[in-house]
């Protein structure tokens, strides 16, 4: 039986151009190459899975190729590009600084520094979760740092970038990577699927990639997961009920029933959703999305802000056609107001209840203003 290699390993971008959702960095990192300006040492901060280290790795790569390609990619062909893609190139360091953040870790770093490299131009060290290094291993580092041999090259990377002292700031060209959007990470999904064979939906991919809150890594974990569960097609309910999500059909619902005042269908669906194991909370949180969303759609030029499929967004544009823009204001503040009162309120159930009446009744004063 094949060893399984989980898809964040398996679909690590090998070059800069299929990194998803960092473009201008790599842009900025290909140019450097492209005009011989590459820094002696590199900051790079952001959320966790959004291709730090991924990013350092190729810059690595390509710096050491000896046939880097009109693109500025690395070749795959000559010695060096070779004993990297094999892991044991002499030429890149990887230190966790998480388990290695004693001075003497620093200390033999920098004895290794002193040796120049057998392949290649440079040697390259990618310290990670540098923030975890201790001040006596930061003081340790800051001479290495600021002046270090021609062919040394450094590339720090960390998720929090306000616990790195200032004198290692100013040592640092800074690149902060984004979190990656809901529509990059779910047309990568969709690629990664096609690649094996598994039939997706599109919504279902898309739920994925809002759960994965702008982590590539955490999207393809949980996608390994799925496949794991449900074999070679994810369906959009099959992704609702593995990850335990609020389906967009009880909003959708919600809303139709306020809009018609029916007070009795709208406390048993308010029951459905409890018995679930949701919390009133979640709803109170989703619902107040929902309203917000339907609010966007009541204009065209806006309606790309919501970030979903297309066939959930042209739900919301239908049901945004039959609500006032008056309505989803005030519906808005009912439900924030209920947000806030939900933590503390000793009878919650009450809190969510009464907010949806309070919702169903504004549309019955709208009706007798009219009148």
């Amino acid at each position: 039986m094949d060893q399984f290699i989980v898809s964040a390993r398996k679909y690590r971008p090998p070059t800069f151009d299929m990194v998803v959702g960092q473009q201008s960095i790599t842009n900025t990192l290909k140019n450097a190459i492209r005009n011989n300006h590459v820094a002696q040492s590199f900051l790079f901060c952001g959320p966790r899975g959004v291709g730090k280290t991924t990013c350092a790795r190729i810059l690595a790569k390509t710096i050491n190729c000896q046939n880097i390609t009109d693109n500025i990619e690395a070749c795959n062909e000559c010695e060096s590009c070779l004993s990297f893609n094999q892991t044991h190139s002499f030429n890149v360091h990887e230190l966790d600084a998480a388990s290695n953040n004693s001075v003497e870790g620093i200390r033999t770093l920098v004895d290794q520094v002193r040796i120049p490299p057998q392949v290649g131009d440079y040697k390259v060290y990618i310290i990670d979760e540098v923030h975890m290094l201790s001040q006596a291993a930061f003081n340790a580092f800051l001479k290495t740092l600021e002046e270090p041999p021609p062919y040394a090259k450094f590339i720090l990377a960390t998720t929090e970038k306000h616990k790195i002292i200032p004198t290692i700031l100013s040592r640092c060209q800074i690149f902060d990577f984004a979190r990656i959007t809901v529509k990059d990470i779910s047309k990568q999904l969709v690629y990664v699927a096609q690649q094996e064979s598994i039939q997706a939906d599109p919504s279902a991919l898309h739920v994925i990639s809002q759960k994965a809150d702008g982590a590539m890594r955490d999207a393809l974990s949980i996608f390994d997961q799925l496949v794991s569960n449900t074999g070679n097609s994810i369906t959009y309910e099959q992704v609702i009920e593995n990850l335990n999500v609020l389906d967009y059909d009880y909003f959708f619902k919600m809303t139709d029933l306020i809009m018609e005042e029916k007070a009795t269908d709208m406390l048993l669906l308010c029951e459905e959703i409890l018995q679930k194991g949701f919390e009133g909370a979640d709803f109170l949180t989703g619902y107040g999305t929902h309203l917000r969303n339907l609010l966007v759609s009541k204009d065209p030029a806006t309606l790309q802000l919501i970030e979903t499929s297309d066939d959930i967004r042209d739900k919301y544009k239908e049901q945004a056609e039959k609500c006032s823009r008056g309505f989803l204001m005030q519906a808005l503040e009912v439900n924030n107001k209920a947000d806030v009162q939900y933590k503390a309120a000793s009878n919650k159930r009450l809190v969510l209840e009464l907010a949806l009446l309070q919702m169903a009744a504004l549309e019955k004063k709208k009706a007798g203003q009219q009148q």
